[in-house]
């Protein structure tokens, strides 16, 4: 089955103000569980925090959050909620492997009535709707709703201005000249990419290198099974040997197989790594963390397509208590007010006041977003074609990273799991 999508995604922007348009709260004193995993001082922390105390005030229901880590609820959520542990309303990633495999299996509920009701289609661009609706097979871009993104994400090059300047080092526009600064680091003993094989970072930065030298027919193709993905083409050994030629380098640490995202994280925030290719979802965090020197953004060099998407969604477990009071809520996080406490504190908003952003280093995350979304080149995630493919990426380039496989081998393994999955949606 082939299905279609428009991919460009923008920063949807609007004066109206959402109070007043949801319908009468509930009587009674109703509680509403809900998990997220986001840490307390990022921006979708701050602005959920905030609205869940304009949901207690409002509704007189009472909210209990239990915070999780992303892996608790990537592992856990095909068992938790298809049990009466499930909570009312949890954040969840987006795409086929994730949201649309539980959409596929009756485990959310469909909100499309609610999206009608409160209006949430005209808040968000159509791009950014794509990973929001799900067809009964599980694909993302038709069919009913089952969760409503509340912001924007994408993946930059971060890096440490005060350790560039030290080494002379310009701020790099070309592949030549990013790669010539990660060689001054190695050169002055300085391991330059913060990276972590563990979890999602090394699998994106592959995921980077191979969207270098591909365009949009290639994503719809790898994402949306509108054609076959050829494992073994040039660009996909060129991307793989890469990783490899960044390790022998010394740009990449060899013990970075054994490190999570946090631990690439800290070692930005603590000035260890100059460099960090990672999400806008750290943005937030190093503007609040980060004392001991300056730092910016700057664009992956010499690519049309980067990684992102809309951000993780609000979804209602089918199993939820009260669904009622979960589409309360997720209406309350969509205020104006909310979403620019996203958008000044680092987070990329979707249904924001654009007079509300006042914050300079939320407008240079924003600005950056924008630019992306002008040429159309959010191209999603690399784990997302198959429920497994997050833990086939990783595993296959850890092996990568430990010499235990070669590059043709890793990539023989990736497609094997891939086609085995792809092969049932193609036509």
């Amino acid at each position: 089955m082939r299905k279609k999508w428009a991919a460009a995604a923008v920063i949807a922007v609007s004066s109206l103000a959402l109070a007043g348009c949801s319908p009468s709260a509930p009587e009674g004193d109703g509680v509403l569980t809900l998990w997220h995993f986001e840490a307390e001082n990022s921006a979708m922390g701050i602005a959920w925090d905030e609205a869940i105390k304009v949901f207690e005030e409002e509704t007189g229901a009472t909210v209990e959050f239990e915070e999780k880590s992303f892996e608790q609820i990537r592992q856990t959520a095909s068992q938790v909620l298809n049990s009466d542990q499930a909570p009312d309303i949890l954040e969840y990633t987006k795409g086929n492997a994730t949201a649309g495999l539980l959409a596929s299996q009756g485990l959310l509920t469909p909100i499309t009535e609610s999206v009608e009701e409160y209006g949430w289609a005209d808040k968000l661009a159509p791009a950014l709707q794509t990973t929001a609706r799900y067809s009964e097979d599980g694909v993302m871009g038709s069919g009913e709703w089952y969760g409503v993104p509340n912001y924007g994400e994408f993946v930059t090059v971060y890096y440490n201005k005060a350790a560039f300047a030290e080494q002379g080092i310009e701020v790099p526009t070309t592949m030549a000249e990013f790669e010539g600064a990660l060689k001054t680091f190695a050169d002055a003993g300085i391991t330059p990419l913060a990276q972590a094989g563990l979890e999602y970072p090394l699998g994106q930065l592959w995921y980077q290198f191979l969207l270098q030298e591909s365009d949009r027919d290639f994503v719809d193709d790898y994402q949306l099974y509108e054609g076959e993905v050829d494992w073994q083409s040039e660009a996909m050994k060129n991307a793989t040997d890469k990783v490899v030629e960044y390790v022998d380098a010394g740009y990449i640490s060899p013990n970075a197989s054994g490190l999570k995202a946090e631990d690439a994280g800290v070692s930005f925030i603590n000035g260890d790594a100059p460099i960090f290719v990672s999400g806008s979802w750290w943005y937030g965090r190093f503007a609040d963390e980060i004392s001991g020197f300056d730092w910016g953004i700057v664009p992956f060099p010499e690519t049309e397509l980067s990684l992102g998407s809309a951000g993780n969604m609000w979804v209602v477990p089918a199993a939820a208590g009260d669904p009622d009071l979960a589409t309360q809520f997720i209406e309350i996080t969509m205020r104006p007010e909310i979403q620019a406490l996203i958008g000044n504190n680092g987070g990329l908003p979707v249904a924001a006041n654009v007079d509300d952003i006042t914050d300079p280093k939320s407008q240079e995350l924003i600005s950056a977003f924008n630019d992306i979304n002008e040429k159309d080149g959010l191209a999603f995630y690399p784990d997302w074609p198959t429920p497994t493919f997050y833990d086939e990426l990783v595993a296959q380039l850890q092996e990568l990273v430990n010499k235990t496989k070669t590059s043709d081998e890793v990539l023989d393994s990736l497609g094997q799991s891939y086609d085995s999955y792809a092969v049932d949606f193609r036509e």
